[in-house]
């Protein structure tokens, strides 16, 4: 069990890095003469949010239900994003990976 849990703790980084590279993505995918500026926004406003509100270390940490509905918010935004992309099948794998692994880690209390 020991061995699951530490491998759930590494899905729960990967899923984090992959939320901030499917808003990377996302804004790569657009239409416009800037489209590496819309990725770079889009990642920086990922990582504001989550050094402000979902890191360890957080200004304004959030717990309980604020905690749940942040980070349905920024994940969601993350599958939102390779939906919106066009990443139809990457976005169901990554909505799926992160509804299991969290679903283990408020389970197992990580």
């Amino acid at each position: 069990m020991k061995t699951a849990k530490a491998a759930n703790l590494g899905v729960l980084v990967l899923v984090e890095l992959g939320a901030l590279a499917a808003a990377a993505y996302w804004g790569l995918t657009r239409d416009t003469s800037l489209d590496w500026l819309v990725s770079v926004a889009a990642l920086t406003a990922m990582v504001a949010l989550w050094s402000l509100f979902g890191a360890p270390r957080a200004r304004f940490r959030t717990r309980g239900g604020g905690r749940v509905a942040f980070e349905v918010l920024w994940f969601g935004a993350g599958v939102a994003a390779l939906w919106a992309a066009g990443a139809v099948a990457w976005a169901l794998v990554l909505a799926v990976v992160c509804a299991v692994s969290k679903s283990l880690a408020v389970s197992w209390g990580q």
